[in-house]
C-alpha cells in the first residue's frame, strides 16, 4: 500500500509506479525539451477541483498556468488567461463539481479563450464527462450528451482525454480524437494489495447492464461473478405514448403491438455465501442501487461487502446512506472531487489515477503512441 498525504492534498491510495504503463511502450521522449510549448491550465479555481490538476502537474514536472476563473454577480463565467499561449499546446484540466453546468461553461470559455489567443492546440482533460448518462433517446427527450460533445468541439477543443465513459460509443459524438482511458488497472491493483484473501471474492454486477464490467474484472482476478436482476431494474421506454392504444382499421393494416416484458422477482445469479462481495459499476451517484444490492447480498450470506466505482458523484444524501448501509468499504477514484463527502462517510477510499492522466498528456504532447495505456484491454472492456 502507498498512501500519500501532501500539504494541500487529501490522502489517496496510489499504485506502484509503472503498473499502468507497461514497459512495452518504449523509451520516453524528453519532455523537458518541449516544456516551452506545453501549457497546463486548471479550468476551476476551487481547491478541491484543483487537487487533481496539481497532481498531474507535479508528475509532469511543470507548473500550472496562471489563470483567473470567477463568476460575475449576474452569474456569468469569466476567464482571464494571464500568460501567453500563442503557438503553444494547451491542456485544460477540468474536474466536475456539484455545479455541473458552471464547470462546462468554464471549460468551454477557457478553450475558446485559448483559441482566440492563437494557441496551437487545445486538449481538454475531463476525467468524468458530464451528461454521459443521457446518451440514448428516451421517449421525447434528447441525446444531451451529443449536444455537450458538439458544444466542446465548437468551443475549440482539438482533443479530449477522459476516463471510463458511461458508454464507449459516446466517442462517436465528437468530431475530434477522444482517448477513453481505463481506471481498471488501478482498481485491480487496489483489490490485490488491500483486500485480504481476495481470491475468495466474487465480483457482483448490480444489474445486467454492468455484467460486462464485472466479468472483465472477474476474469483478470481469476474469481467468480454474480449478477443481480429482477423487477428492481429500471426499463426506460424508448417509445411514445401518444398513438391511442385502441386499434383502428380504417382501411389500414393493423399494426402489431409489442408484448410487455414480464418482470421476474429480484434474484442473485451466482454463489455469494461466505464470499467477499465486490459490487462494481462505472458511476456511484445516489448510492440507492448499491445499498439495495448490498442488503440482498447480506441476506444471502455474503460478507464483507465492498462497493467499487470509477466516478464518485455521491449526490444528495449518498454519503449518509452509504455510512449507514451494510457496505464496509466504498472504493472510488479521484476523477471527481469528493473531499466533503469523505467527511460524511469514513468508508470512502480514494484511488489516485493522476498517473495515467499525466502519462496520456505526456504521450500526446511528445507525439508517442497511446497503445501502451490500453495494454491488455479488449474491445468489450
Amino acid at each position: 500500500m502507498l498512501c500519500v498525504f501532501q500539504e494541500g492534498l487529501t490522502e489517496v491510495w496510489q499504485p506502484r509506479q509503472g503498473l499502468a504503463t507497461p514497459p512495452e511502450g518504449g523509451a520516453k521522449t524528453n519532455v523537458d525539451k518541449l516544456k516551452d510549448r506545453l501549457v497546463l491550465f486548471s479550468a476551476n479555481s476551487s481547491p478541491s477541483c484543483m487537487e487533481l490538476a496539481n497532481r498531474i502537474a507535479e508528475r509532469l514536472g511543470v507548473e500550472l498556468g496562471k489563470t483567473e476563473v470567477y463568476q460575475d454577480s449576474n452569474g456569468e463565467t469569466r476567464i482571464q488567461i494571464q500568460e501567453s499561449v500563442r503557438g503553444k499546446d494547451v491542456y485544460i484540466i477540468q474536474t466536475i463539481s456539484p455545479d455541473v453546468n458552471r464547470c462546462l461553461m468554464e471549460l468551454c470559455v477557457m478553450a475558446y479563450g485559448c483559441v482566440t489567443a492563437c494557441a496551437r492546440s487545445v486538449c481538454g482533460v475531463l476525467p468524468y464527462l458530464p451528461y454521459s448518462k443521457q446518451c440514448k433517446m428516451r421517449k421525447r427527450g434528447s441525446i444531451v450528451c451529443k449536444l455537450i460533445a458538439s458544444l466542446m468541439c465548437r468551443a475549440g477543443l482539438t482533443h479530449l482525454i477522459t476516463v471510463d465513459l458511461h458508454q464507449k460509443e459516446i466517442q462517436g459524438f465528437f468530431n475530434i480524437p477522444v482517448d477513453n482511458l481505463r481506471a481498471s488497472p488501478f482498481l485491480l491493483q487496489y483489490i490485490q494489495e488491500e483486500i485480504p484473501d481476495y481470491h475468495n471474492a466474487v465480483i457482483v454486477a448490480k444489474s445486467p447492464s454492468s455484467a460486462k464490467r464485472a466479468q472483465s474484472l472477474a476474469e483478470r482476478l481469476r474469481v467468480s461473478i454474480a449478477v443481480i436482476h429482477g423487477d428492481a431494474e429500471t426499463d426506460l421506454l424508448d417509445g411514445r405514448h401518444s398513438p391511442p392504444t385502441v386499434r383502428t382499421t380504417g382501411g389500414l393494416p393493423e399494426l402489431p403491438f409489442c408484448i410487455p416484458k414480464e418482470k421476474h422477482p429480484i434474484t442473485v445469479v451466482g454463489d455469494v455465501a461466505g464470499r467477499i462481495a465486490i459490487i462494481v459499476d462505472d458511476i456511484i451517484d445516489d448510492a440507492v442501487g448499491f445499498v439495495a444490492a448490498a442488503e440482498m447480498l447480506r441476506e444471502r450470506g455474503a460478507g464483507p461487502i465492498i462497493a467499487m466505482a470509477t466516478h464518485a458523484i455521491l449526490s444528495a444524501d449518498a454519503p449518509r446512506i452509504l455510512q449507514e448501509s451494510a457496505i464496509s468499504q466504498v472504493v472510488v477514484t479521484n476523477t471527481i472531487p469528493h473531499s466533503s463527502q469523505k467527511l460524511q462517510c469514513c468508508k470512502i477510499k480514494t484511488v489516485d489515477v493522476s498517473l495515467i492522466l499525466s502519462e496520456a498528456v505526456r504521450r500526446i504532447h511528445c507525439g508517442e503512441s497511446m497503445s501502451c495505456l490500453f495494454h491488455n484491454i479488449g474491445a468489450d472492456d
